[in-house]
This record gives C-alpha cells, sequence and structure tokens, in this order.
C-alpha cells in the first residue's frame, strides 16, 4: 500500500513510517498540515494516518478540504485527542477511523489494513482535463486537440498541480510548494521559467489559450 503520515512529533512519525515500511508498505512522511494537503491532494494513496494538532494547518481541516475536493481516500486519525467528542468531532469532519494515543503499532497496522480493505465510493482520478487538454496520469500521457505534447517532467508536474486545480489562481508560493517542495523562495524566476516553457508546448501553437496569468496573483488554467 501507499501509505501518507502527517505527523509533527518527529520520533513518532518515523517509527510509524519506519514500522510500515518493514511490513512492505510505501510510506511518505510530512510534518505540518499544509504539506500534508498538498502531499495528499491526487497522489493515489490507499490510506492517509494524520494527526489532528498539525502546524500550518489543523488535521480536521486537512480531511474536511480533502472531502470537499471529492478525496474520498481512507483517514485514520492518531492523536492525544481521547474524549468522545473528540472522536465524533474526527469522525464527522470525515475520518474514517479514530487512534487515541499512546497506541500500539500492532493495533495501528491492523485499523490500517481494515480500511484498505474497505471499497472505495469514488474511484482514484486517472485523467485531468481542461478544454481540449487531457493528462492520462498512468500513462503520463499529455494530449490537445489530439497532438501528442512532449513534456519533461517538471513540466508535467507542474501541468497537472494547476489542472487538479483547474479555474483556481494558484500563487507563486503554491506552486514553489505543491510542484518543487521549497518552504521558502529561492528568490529565482524557476516559476516564471518553466510556465513560459509550459506555455510554448502547450498554448503557442493552438488557438485558445489555457495557461493564464492572474495579474499581481498568480496563474490559473482554464478550461
Amino acid at each position: 500500500m501507499k501509505i501518507l503520515v502527517v505527523e509533527d512529533d518527529a520520533t513518532t512519525g518515523t517509527y510509524i513510517a519506519r514500522g510500515l515500511r518493514e511490513e512492505g508498505h510505501t510510506v511518505d512522511l510530512v510534518a505540518d498540515g499544509r504539506a500534508g494537503l498538498l502531499q495528499a491532494t491526487g497522489a493515489g494513496y490507499d490510506v492517509l494516518i494524520v494527526d489532528r494538532m498539525l502546524p500550518q494547518i489543523d488535521g480536521i481541516t486537512l480531511v474536511k478540504t480533502l472531502r470537499g475536493a471529492g478525496n474520498m481516500v481512507p483517514v485514520l486519525f492518531l492523536t492525544a485527542l481521547g474524549s468522545v467528542e473528540d472522536r465524533i468531532g474526527g469522525l464527522n469532519a470525515g475520518g474514517d477511523d479514530y487512534l487515541v494515543k499512546p497506541f500500539a503499532f500492532g493495533e495501528l497496522s491492523a485499523r490500517v489494513a481494515a480500511l484498505a480493505r474497505r471499497p472505495q465510493t469514488v474511484e482514484q482520478e486517472t485523467t485531468l482535463t481542461a478544454g481540449d487538454l487531457e493528462m492520462d496520469l498512468l500513462t503520463r500521457k499529455v494530449v490537445r486537440a489530439g497532438q501528442e505534447l512532449d513534456l519533461l517532467p517538471r513540466e508535467f508536474a507542474l501541468l497537472e498541480f494547476l489542472m487538479r486545480r483547474k479555474g483556481r489562481v494558484q500563487t507563486r508560493t503554491m506552486l514553489l510548494e505543491g510542484v518543487w517542495d521549497l518552504s521558502f523562495d529561492p528568490m529565482t524566476n524557476v516559476v516564471e521559467t518553466h510556465i513560459s516553457r509550459l506555455r510554448a508546448k502547450v498554448d503557442k501553437p493552438f488557438e485558445t489559450e489555457l495557461i493564464k496569468t492572474v495579474r499581481g496573483a498568480g496563474y490559473r488554467i482554464d478550461g
């Protein structure tokens, strides 16, 4: 299974990730809610393990945002907040299970396995579209108006990020975090350069411009 662990306590996060990897799972570990939300969006995870008390964005908000966007990946809340009201709040927010710290790793592993066995109510998205532009996430092919586009890996990642958020403005900071995994501004024109290269392939040969610059805000893709 592919599992995302969103846990700000380094010791706990490392412990969970190591144990799950020893069981043969692929595990990504992030330490704050904002990074967790970006990572979880369309990354094809089978299960998310989410702490409730996280920096940047709390776990409840993270899961509510995913559910609001139609992402129904199973979520196990793992938290020190163990009252009945806390558990109800987590489940009502969209969580599928709730485990209170301190916990036994064996129980966590069993709960993760149980969540993964549940039938998915919504199929994982494998194709993204924007106008006459289509991206196949399985074959990693991008086609516009019947013409296949030759994109470099970073260009593909940038286009995927924009297409998953079609119609919504993405700021330079969002792009740096979501595509380059940078939590700081490197003070270079890396975003602008890649947007320009992407436009040359996605827009320039065609009549309609899909990638738009929103002055003073960022970029968005229409369609």
